[in-house]
């Protein structure tokens, strides 16, 4: 596994390969199985109607994790995350059709503190965001010393 490391390459503003996901009804049911999140807000349309949700929606810790996916590709190792927030904002509504819906997630360098980097991530379905406030700190790895330096730091 391959672990970002602090570099002049990791500054303040420098952004993560962003992320698109299409979200289909078939994925809210997987995750249903495996979180044991069976609520019927992520199934039914007359459920979502009747709590006045504009369609059936995805699961909120799905949309979340999803999100920290940019984080965690970026790092290359999920043990490097030391914090995670998110506010949710809107709901994600997944359609009844084979296409689903894509949700854009990116993120941005906004702080370093020693080697501790502090990400600040949006999520976009259609023209809203999603999640607000979303931030992960990572820890990442020190710089390597560069090649052939000897004890004294000299290189050669």
């Amino acid at each position: 596994m391959v672990t970002r490391s602090l570099t002049a390459e990791v500054s303040v503003g420098s952004i993560l390969p962003p992320l698109t996901v299409r979200f289909t009804r078939a994925d809210l049911v997987r995750y249903a199985g495996a979180s044991t999140d069976f609520n019927p807000i992520h199934y039914s349309e007359r459920f979502a109607a009747a709590v006045g949700l504009p369609g059936v929606i995805a699961h909120g810790m799905l949309t979340m994790a999803t999100a920290l996916r940019v984080v965690t590709d970026w790092v290359g190792d999920p043990t490097q995350v030391r914090s995670y927030f998110v506010r949710f904002t809107k709901p994600v509504v997944v359609p009844d059709d084979d296409h689903g819906v894509a949700v854009m997630f990116s993120g941005t360098v906004t702080a370093l503190d020693g080697t501790v980097a502090t990400i600040s991530l949006d999520a976009v379905c259609g023209d809203q965001k999603v999640l607000g406030a979303a931030r992960a700190e990572v820890e990442l790895q020190p710089a390597p010393a560069p090649t052939g330096a000897g004890t004294d730091g000299r290189v050669g």
